[in-house]
């Protein structure tokens, strides 16, 4: 194209230098060539439209209007003059809303809503969508190339409101991001695709709270660890207690065993001895050194015993 207006130029400058100088009216055919050539180059170059990748483009009549359908990446011929491409990016983009503004300016886009109790949550969220392609035309009849500004903004910022509206503060901070990230994405994604758009994600990057709300929420929360490490410390007291219980128990059960054995013995031991009296003289020998042959018992106990005859009794 632009050497068809280089053409254009030099064809014009011939035809003006052959009609103010008479003797460089030669020149006047090869400006008159010059100039037509350009023109067709410019022509043909406006003819044809290439559309880069990741890109759609749809194409407007000036006569006839939206033409259905849109063109793929690649050249692609229109007619110059009454044909006219609008360009539009399919590739995954994002939309971010946060305290330092889009692409990091120094401008607060963050969300302020109102949570279940009135308080105020400010709230950081990427959102990233797609064009789908074959529904360009009709993003482009019903929105236009603005759809961030008209469609996606408002309408994030409208929903975030809305799901922060139906939790706690203290809820949202702790247990609940991952519920109010689902209820964000459920309300989005009717309006996306009603705008011919598909929602691909909504990312809660940070939500804030107030100062003096935080505070008391790390007042509860280190106030709950105390009261659970004093209970931890009762229930350690406790088993302890049952432990030392339980070996007493075990002790005492033992020792009673142990007595009821050691009578249980002795009352056996009784009654051998009074059915057989001569293991009592057999327990006495036993009891002798094996050098001893005759013990003398003192007079008033009127008996004498003779170690050989309790060994052969033995």
């Amino acid at each position: 194209m632009g050497f068809g207006i280089l053409l254009m130029i030099a064809g014009l400058g011939a035809l003006i230098a052959a009609s103010v100088n008479k003797q460089l009216a030669g020149l006047r055919g090869l400006g008159v060539a010059g100039l037509g050539v350009g023109v067709l180059i410019f022509i043909a170059a406006q003819a044809f439209v290439s559309v880069p990748v990741g890109s759609v483009a749809i194409v407007v009549n000036r006569l006839t209007g939206l033409k259905p359908g849109a063109l793929e990446p690649g050249a692609h011929i229109v007619l110059p003059g009454i044909e006219t491409p609008f360009y539009y990016n399919t590739r995954l983009q994002e939309l971010t809303l946060s305290r330092r503004g889009e692409g990091g300016a120094d401008i607060d886009e963050s969300i302020k809503a109102l949570s279940k109790e009135g308080l105020e949550i400010s709230a950081d969220v990427t959102v990233q969508f797609q064009i789908i392609p074959s529904k360009a035309p009709d993003l482009h009849k019903e929105i236009g190339t603005d759809y961030i500004s008209v469609v996606i903004r408002p309408q994030v910022r409208s929903k975030v409101r809305d799901s922060i509206g139906q939790f706690n503060a203290t809820d949202l901070i702790s247990t609940k991001r991952k519920a109010l990230e689902n209820n964000v994405i459920a309300a989005l994604e009717g309006v996306f695709k009603d705008a011919n758009l598909e929602l691909k994600a909504v990312l809660l990057r940070e939500l804030r709270i107030p100062d003096s709300v935080a505070k008391a929420i790390e007042e509860k929360q280190t106030a709950e660890q105390r009261v659970q490490t004093e209970k931890n410390n009762r229930d350690a007291e406790r088993i302890r207690a049952d432990t030392v219980f339980i070996t007493a128990q075990g002790a005492a059960k033992a020792s009673v065993a142990k007595a009821k054995g050691e009578a249980q013995a002795l009352s056996l031991r009784g009654a051998a001895l009074k059915n057989n009296p001569q293991l009592i003289q057999l327990t006495v020998a036993e009891k002798l050194a094996p050098t001893v042959q005759t013990i003398m018992m003192p007079s008033t106990g009127n008996f004498l015993l003779n170690l050989d005859s309790l060994t052969k009794a033995k």
